[in-house]
């Protein structure tokens, strides 16, 4: 099979994308087992986790912004970015209601999240490794609906939505490796 080289612009931005994904990962997998451990009722640690989650989603897409000026258009990771700094806001402010508040925007944030994680992936196809992070979307739109879902339940819980980070997580190294021909100019 015969592969085509990458331009500098693509390589350079698989690359920054690849360490992103490592670093999403990363973070990710450990804000879950410390929130899964945690949140058991709404404390001061369980609306400082819940804000810096989306908070971290927002310097990702600036970073991403930042190491992707020569490919795409921006404009869903300005919305990105616009979405997760509400959400942040929402969460902190929705942890005074209660655990089913805090599932709603929590789900609704997944819900945008989603779809724009969705949208983002397939407009990046031609650069590889972006069928990890449509997949991922697509979830993230399942799960939204299911935590909304939740919070009309008798006992909603946190625990699946501290949860919903590990196969976004998963996802985000499935793609980081994925990257790597591209990176490398392959």
């Amino acid at each position: 099979m015969a592969t085509i080289a990458a331009s500098p612009g693509i390589s350079q931005t698989a690359s920054a994308l690849r360490r992103l994904y490592f670093t999403r990962f990363a973070f990710a997998i450990v804000w879950a087992l410390v929130t899964i451990a945690t949140a058991k009722e709404i404390g001061p640690l369980t609306v400082v986790l819940f804000v810096l989650y989306p908070l971290f989603d927002v310097g990702a897409a600036i970073y991403d912004l930042r190491s992707s000026r020569t490919t795409g258009s921006p404009t869903l990771l300005y919305v990105n970015i616009a979405v997760s700094l509400i959400t942040a806001v929402g969460v902190g402010v929705a942890c005074a209601s209660g655990v089913p508040a805090v599932l709603r925007v929590w789900g609704a944030w997944a819900i945008v999240a989603g779809l724009v994680q969705l949208i983002v992936g397939v407009t990046r196809r031609g650069m590889g490794g972006q069928w990890p992070m449509i997949i991922s979307g697509g979830i993230s739109v399942l799960a939204g609906g299911s935590f909304i879902a939740a919070a009309s339940a008798d006992n909603p819980s946190l625990t699946n939505a501290a949860g919903y980070a590990i196969p976004g997580a998963i996802f985000f190294l499935i793609a980081a490796f994925r990257l790597g021909r591209t990176a490398k100019g392959n």
